[in-house]
């Protein structure tokens, strides 16, 4: 949904400048914090892919002065939910008296109306995020073929990430998945796992994945997560069997903003305007020039 509260799925609508001052943080701060991403993964809608490469922007140089940036790799598979028909239409208020929203009213009111296309479905959602899984991500989880582990990246769009985040869950056997120090289930934090709460623009997850060490004297596998003492959640008994038997997940951040710390967004309607690549910051006026 953009900023007039219109939906806005497969739209290819322009990153903002707020959105731009938001990725450029985003960059900043994991350059800061010593992270540096192998594999970046995004939408192949503009708003996303440029999210992603501003964010990799910042990336510090190797002691030669070079600079090993990942590739943004863009992909119509992560492209946001389908809205069909509602695609840049506002969101139906509900009905009064009724118990369905509007859009469901609305739904019942032209699902048979020529060139009546509906939402995307969530099984369809899951469908195209297991396909990502199966293609780009799990070949790299367990990837024993690369020369470091890999930081992965992956930028998107609220409702399908939220799709992507289930399809990685039930990757793993339950008592595998651990909440990392500050997070919690209950008590401030999401109800259960599977529903992680709304995406802010720029939140991210941090998910720690590692294979489990397995010791000599024993049958079982140790789960080393080190040097942080986790949560563990319930079980669900009753999702299907798990491909990455044998790892471990901790979760490390939710929706984390701390890059956005003291970041406003201008005023009369500037924030929410296209970005225009060519513009310079004030700062690049300030910066000192080569000799």
């Amino acid at each position: 949904m953009d900023c007039l509260r219109l939906a806005q799925g497969l739209k290819d609508s322009a990153l903002t400048i707020h959105g731009s001052l938001q990725a450029e943080r985003l960059g900043r701060h994991f350059v800061q914090s010593g992270v540096e991403a192998t594999h970046v993964f995004a939408s192949d809608l503009q708003r996303a892919y440029k999210t992603a490469e501003a964010i990799c922007a910042p990336q510090a140089p190797k002691n030669d002065g070079s600079i090993d940036r990942a590739e943004v790799i863009k992909l119509a598979i992560l492209r946001e939910q389908d809205f069909g028909f509602y695609e840049g239409k506002p969101f139906y208020a509900r009905f009064r008296g009724s118990n369905k929203s509007g859009k469901d009213n609305h739904r019942l009111q032209h699902a048979k109306d020529p060139g009546f296309q509906d939402v995307e479905t969530k099984e369809a959602m899951a469908i195209r995020m297991d396909s990502f899984m199966d293609i780009h991500l799990l070949p790299l989880l367990r990837g024993s073929y690369l020369e470091k582990d890999p930081v992965i990246m992956i930028v998107s769009h609220g409702i399908i990430l939220s799709a992507l985040w289930r399809c990685i869950l039930k990757q793993f056997p339950s008592q595998s998945v651990s909440l990392g120090p500050g997070l919690a289930i209950r008590g401030g934090g999401p109800s259960t796992l599977e529903h992680l709460g709304g995406w802010s623009n720029t939140g991210y997850l941090e998910l720690d994945v590692k294979a489990q060490k397995v010791t000599t004297n024993s049958t079982t596998a140790d789960t080393a997560v080190s040097p942080v003492t986790v949560q563990k959640f319930k079980p669900n008994t009753t999702v299907p069997p798990r491909s990455l038997h044998g790892y471990i997940m901790v979760i490390k951040a939710i929706n984390c903003k701390d890059h956005l710390t003291g970041l406003k967004r201008t005023g009369c309607g500037v924030g929410s305007s296209k970005l225009d690549e060519g513009q310079k910051t004030i700062e690049s006026f300030f910066k000192k020039r080569k000799v």
